[in-house]
């Protein structure tokens, strides 16, 4: 993911963040610059909280269940806010603001297992969980409030309290996020807290915080680490991905161009574990790159709130500019722009969807992560050369891999080295599975059960068998 530093955000004055809508470059609204020395206050209320949250876990279901319904009744201002200050179009902000109310409603419905241990020894041996304290959860801009129910749905559910902190550059329907979810929960469980560094970095390295989940780039997220070191806090890191699709020799072109494409470009391309490097055979590999750009060329780009828009600008200054950087540099190195290649004329953060090809196999658009809506496509003639390639990387949070042949292309995403690998599809995500990437990716386990008890720890009570065997 981006490194974006909260004091690259234009438009501060003295105590408050201007959010400006990407679609236009005019300002949304402004969100609190809070000083760093405001956090002793927040992370204090969120522990003297925690005792009565932790206590009954009834209570807990109730509140995030109502906390689900909540969202769900101010989807329409969460969702056109969102794509306000985010940019993405209004459809897919709602879906988010729906993913959001169902995770709350997932983890409503979770709780931690006690587990005997029969181990010949005259006790009873048990294993119970217990939270872990104030949570520090700290989210990027391309899902703000999907990345934060991520984030605090899982911490609430086991018992911790959370202070969540969005990007300068997407606060606003997080923080309205937190007002609507202030009405149904306790006081000072759940604090949004806004504002420019070093307000994450202290955030992450307050000796009242007990966990730390992040989501950002990989430089960032080994500061965070560094910070949480200090007090020797649990992390959970997720730090984007340079996903690769590998299509077979007997993939259907026709028939996979439309998922592959918006596996790729969902979102303007902004999504961790979006495909961002295709590796087709030769013989297809015209073919691939063709139907690709037609639909590259025909996408419907504009401003979110727009009914027709598809795709929406990239978020912000910066983030184009680094787009357009590592377009750039593929062009001069040789690479052709099948479509796109280029910022589009007008106000707003607009890059046009681009495909390349001819990309050399070295070009940093191929080995980082770009983030944004360009994709190189590159040919291969042996199988696993293509697999080596896509495993080159110091990346490893998703892959796929396309064919007719399900066997074949299953035994082919077995050796991709990744934490998720999909077949004919991509990025599709259930509540219930783990979410993890391996190498510079990231560090600890999202989702389903394993993202309960990431938010626990074991307590194991010992107890004299009373027949004394």
């Amino acid at each position: 993911m981006p490194d974006l530093r909260a004091d690259t955000v234009p438009g501060r004055r003295a105590g408050a963040l201007a959010v400006l809508d990407p679609a236009t470059g005019e300002t949304v609204d402004e969100a609190p610059d809070q000083h760093p020395d405001e956090l002793d206050a927040v992370v204090g209320r969120a522990h003297r909280a925690w005792p009565g949250w932790r206590s009954d876990a009834a209570a807990r279901t109730t509140a995030l269940r109502a906390a689900a319904d909540a969202v769900e009744a101010a989807a329409d201002d969460l969702a056109r806010l969102l794509t306000r200050e985010q940019g993405k179009p209004l459809a897919e902000s709602y879906a988010e603001t729906a993913r959001t109310a169902a995770r709350l409603r997932y983890f409503a419905g979770l709780a931690p297992r006690t587990r005997r241990i029969t181990d010949g020894r005259p006790v009873h041996s048990e294993i119970r969980w217990r939270p872990l304290g104030p949570v520090a959860a700290i989210v990027l801009w391309n899902f703000p409030l999907q990345l934060a129910a991520a984030k605090f749905a899982p911490a609430l559910a086991a018992g911790n309290t959370v202070v969540l902190k969005p990007s300068p550059f997407t606060p606003l329907a997080t923080s309205l996020l937190g007002s609507v979810l202030a009405g149904v929960l306790p006081e000072d469980v759940l604090t949004v807290v806004t504002g420019r560094e070093p307000l994450g970095a202290r955030l992450v390295s307050h000796p009242g915080i007990r966990h730390v989940t992040f989501t950002g780039s990989v430089p960032t997220g080994r500061a965070v680490a560094e910070g949480a070191a200090a007090s020797l806090a649990r992390v959970t890191l997720e730090l984007g991905g340079n996903d690769a699709a590998v299509l077979l020799d007997d993939a259907d072109v026709d028939a996979l161009a439309d998922r592959l494409f918006w596996a790729a470009f969902r979102n303007c391309g902004q999504v961790c574990m979006a495909v961002k490097r295709v590796y087709a055979p030769a013989r297809i590999h015209s073919r691939v790159v063709e139907a690709l750009a037609e639909r590259a060329k025909s996408v419907a780009v504009g401003p979110g709130l727009d009914p027709g828009t598809l795709l929406g600008p990239v978020n912000n200054a910066p983030q184009l500019a680094r787009v357009e950087q590592v377009t750039r540099r593929a062009l001069a190195d040789g690479a052709r722009a099948a479509a796109g290649g280029h910022r589009l004329e007008g106000p707003g953060h607009f890059f046009a969807p681009t495909v390349l090809t001819d990309v050399p196999p070295h070009s940093p658009v191929v080995t980082e992560e770009q983030f944004g809506p360009v994709l190189p496509v590159l040919p291969y003639r042996d199988l696993d050369e293509a697999v080596e390639a896509a495993n080159s990387t110091g990346y490893g949070l998703g892959g796929s891999v396309w064919g007719t042949d399900l066997d074949r292309a299953e035994a082919v995403a077995d050796r991709l080295e990744c934490g998720t690998a999909w077949i004919n599809h991509h990025a599709e995500l259930s509540l219930a599975q783990p979410f993890a990437g391996i190498k510079d990716s990231g560090v600890g386990v999202a989702g389903g059960p394993w993202g309960l008890y990431g938010n626990l720890r074991p307590f194991v009570v010992h107890r004299p068998r009373e027949d004394g065997r």
